[in-house]
């Protein structure tokens, strides 16, 4: 049955995500889905050791699109996250127009309560092993800021879940 109620988060939130091994990559949209992600941009990444010839590729994206359609239909959400095709880092960084562009950097000093509200944030978050100390100088030339979480290095699977979570809570309709 339809839903019409419109459950969107009134903070529109993308999210940038190496894309990992197994099933960790699945699960992070099903939870991205129910925490209001708004976007979804898979990466390849340095350190991404996942590798897809074009037809795994579209394979693997209708899945991934199938994962997001039945996280929607779970959790009542009327509006599917936009599930980009898979890109490089490279790719993503500068078509990034958020208002507020954040990388999660476990060695950074900047919390998240030091920003002004913005109306949209995007989340950049590397695959197991982290994004590279060069691709973090990319991301901060173009605009992202290092974020930290806390003082724990957290999974590439908790990382994303954490951050949607205080965004939503700080900016977004979780209070």
């Amino acid at each position: 049955e339809f839903n019409s109620d419109n459950f969107q988060s009134p903070l529109h939130c993308s999210l940038g995500i190496g894309i990992s091994k197994g099933d960790r990559f699945e699960w992070v949209l099903q939870k991205a889905c129910e925490l209001g992600v708004t976007a979804i941009y898979p990466l390849f990444t340095s350190r991404t050791e996942v590798r897809l010839d074009a037809a795994r590729q579209n394979k693997k994206n209708e899945h991934w699109q199938q994962v997001l359609i039945s996280s929607c239909e779970q959790n009542g959400r009327n509006l599917i996250p936009y599930l980009h095709a898979p890109q490089t880092l490279g790719e993503f960084l500068p078509q990034v127009s958020s208002d507020l562009k954040l990388v999660l950097h476990h060695r950074a000093n900047q919390a998240l309560n030091s920003y002004t509200t913005p109306q949209s944030v995007c989340l950049l978050v590397g695959p197991e092993g982290g994004l590279s100390d060069e691709e973090i100088n990319q991301a901060v030339q173009l605009g992202f800021n290092p974020l930290v979480l806390g003082p724990r290095v957290l999974r590439t699977e908790t990382a994303p879940l954490v951050a949607l979570s205080l965004v939503q809570y700080q900016w977004g309709d979780f209070n």
